[in-house]
């Protein structure tokens, strides 16, 4: 007598570790990403019931005092601010689609006025001032 084997071998992917990794790699991601902001300056922003949110950019200025105006995180005075926007190429410039200007609401209009004028003439185009919501 002659029997013949119907054991055929069967391959299944498993894939219950495989999503669980991917989402110990999603969660890893969402706790340790940051966000663009300035840590250690503490402004008092003006209030304004039209504010929008803006998207940030690689690009923020704090306005403080005359004496101190941070570009992103460094801190520069105004003939300082000048030299390190004019030290950006002509590429970088292309790559900002806009610059956020934060200013402390004890802060002249003439020193903001300034700071405009730099970005104006070093041709940075798109800039939004940034202000918090009366509800804030």
């Amino acid at each position: 007598m002659h029997f013949k084997r119907r054991l055929t071998p069967s391959v299944n992917a498993d894939m219950v570790p495989m999503i669980d990794v991917v989402f110990q790699l999603v969660i890893f991601f969402m706790v340790s990403s940051t966000f663009l902001q300035t840590p250690g300056i503490s402004l008092n922003l003006p209030e304004s019931s039209t504010a929008e949110a803006v998207n940030m950019t690689r690009i923020v200025i704090t306005v403080v005092s005359d004496e101190e105006i941070y570009l992103n995180r460094d801190s520069y005075s105004l003939e300082g601010l000048s030299v390190a926007l004019a030290d950006f190429t002509e590429e970088d410039k292309a790559e900002v689609k806009s610059v956020v200007i934060e200013g402390d609401q004890n802060v002249s209009y003439e020193l903001l006025v300034k700071v405009l004028d730099l970005l104006r003439i070093n041709k940075f185009d798109g800039v939004n001032l940034r202000m918090r919501n009366p509800s804030e």
